[in-house]
């Protein structure tokens, strides 16, 4: 089934969750759907503006708080300027003013299976990159921004991805929408 935003209105998606959740897949399969943009804006489109590499970016990072900071608040004010949906770690909490906001949840083991079908390598250390990573993610969140990426609940909708694949994920926000009068089918 399509859908699409009501004319003469704005639709504005906030996705988030940890890696492995499906965050960009569900972000990317959803915007499809709707007509809309997908705003993920990275490192890798900061270091194309600023004439630099990903490599140098990241490296620089490291050390200097601002690049995060350019990232995360350049991604939120992009999603502004129009309909679309905004996926990425941060995007339910950085982007308050979000139509729907959407937390996607997986258990430590299925987010590492997922990332091991994705990128391959040993699931032992998959998990232990993933928890090291989730870690600092966590640490960093609360330093810039004084948030918690442990705590959401709350968010409009909180869905269980090992539950449902991204098809059916992308069909219960959609209801979500359309309960909300936010789109209507096509």
């Amino acid at each position: 089934m399509k859908y699409s935003v009501p004319e003469n209105k704005e639709l504005h998606v906030a996705i988030s969750g940890k890696s492995g959740c499906g965050n960009t897949t569900v972000s990317s399969l959803l915007a499809e759907k709707l007509g809309i943009p997908m705003i993920n804006y990275t490192f890798r489109q900061l270091a194309a503006e600023k004439g630099k590499t990903l490599a140098e970016i990241i490296e620089l990072a490291k050390t200097d708080n601002s690049y995060d900071v350019t990232v995360d608040t350049t991604a939120v004010k992009l999603a502004k300027e129009k309909s679309s949906v905004l996926g990425n770690r941060l995007a339910i909490w950085m982007y308050k003013e979000a139509d729907l906001k959407v937390y996607l949840y997986a258990s430590d083991e299925e987010r590492a299976k997922r990332i091991l079908k994705r990128e391959g390598g040993n699931l032992q250390e998959i998990m232990d990159f993933t928890s090291m990573r989730d870690r600092q993610d966590s640490g960093r969140y609360m330093t810039l921004y004084n948030i918690d990426n442990n705590v959401y609940d709350f968010a409009d909708l909180i869905i269980d991805t090992e539950k449902y694949n991204p098809e059916q994920i992308v069909d219960l926000i959609a209801d979500e929408l359309k309960k909300r009068n936010l789109i209507v089918e096509n």
